[in-house]
């Protein structure tokens, strides 16, 4: 099969009664607790929440690169114990070799498999036309914009035929023009792949965009708040995020995230206090008030 077939049957994620501690110098810290997802085969889901609720944690349990402390983590019914190439992963940095072209990069986890030249070649070609990248195929990433750098992570991670994909904010250090584009890049591939994708996010537009479910996570211990269905038509244009059925999920996906967010700053802030402070000065600066 080759890389730009899909794969119906295959890319099933599901976690269960996961939970993920850390050992810290004053003890045991819970980043997860009590979490159940799940991804079907050619699914698009994407998990937010507020900041530190272990999104990222959990991407990273599925990845196979952090053991939970209870539960389990399974792709097609297989429980993941280390990382593998049937997950591919994406980083919000960028991790390109510098040395090696934009082709040579692509090709890589093909080459480590012991693909043939002509084949990989093929392969990565094939990738990088579907990205818009095939005439930057000899740049080294030194030349490429971050848009550009992320295009190609995002190829490399599926050159060598993944189940599922998994993405961690790869589209937060971009600017909100490029950030637009590459979300229209990537559902346009997705929706040509059909590979199971995991897309962890701050973004609540992007969620709602990219998605076909949305899991909102409490404050930490990270936990499911809310699951959202997106019953958005496909393929997704721009525009939609205009609509009343678009606004209509983003006002609700906001409003659960806000109530997180402020019990993540631990009572800090209240709503009163995001009216302003409303200290009255009386007339005088503030350096003279302090």
């Amino acid at each position: 099969m080759s890389v730009i077939e899909a794969t119906a049957a295959a890319g099933r994620i599901e976690v269960k009664n996961f939970a993920l501690s850390y050992e810290t110098i004053d003890g045991s810290v819970a980043a997860v607790t009590d979490t159940q997802i799940y991804v079907k085969p050619g699914e698009f889901v994407s998990i937010v929440g507020p900041s530190g609720c272990g999104k990222s944690t959990l991407l990273n349990a599925v990845a196979g690169f952090l053991k939970p402390t209870a539960g389990m983590v399974t792709v097609d019914g297989e429980e993941v114990k280390s990382p593998s190439a049937e997950r591919g992963m994406v980083f919000q940095q960028y991790s390109l070799f510098p040395w090696k072209t934009v082709r040579e990069n692509v090709e890589f986890g093909l080459k480590m498999r012991g693909m043939d030249r002509s084949r990989r070649e093929r392969a990565a070609r094939t990738l990088l036309g579907l990205a818009g990248l095939e005439a930057f195929e000899k740049h080294y990433p030194d030349r490429l914009s971050g848009g550009m750098k992320q295009r190609v992570g995002i190829v490399r991670a599926l050159a060598t035929g993944p189940k599922v994909l998994l993405l961690d904010e790869p589209f937060g250090a971009l600017d909100a023009q490029t950030r637009v584009i590459m979300q229209q890049i990537l559902t346009n591939m997705w929706q040509r792949l059909k590979i199971s994708v995991l897309f962890v996010t701050h973004d609540i537009d992007e969620a709602i965009f990219l998605s076909d479910r949305v899991y909102c996570m409490t404050a930490r211990p990270g936990s499911i708040k809310a699951e959202i269905p997106i019953p958005l038509e496909r393929p997704r244009q721009q525009s939609m995020m205009m609509s009343s059925e678009f606004l209509a999920l983003r006002r609700g996906l906001m409003s659960l995230i806000r109530e997180e967010s402020l019990k993540a700053m631990g009572g800090e802030i209240s709503d009163q206090g995001l009216q302003g402070l409303n200290i009255n000065l009386h007339g005088q600066s503030l350096a003279d008030v302090l």
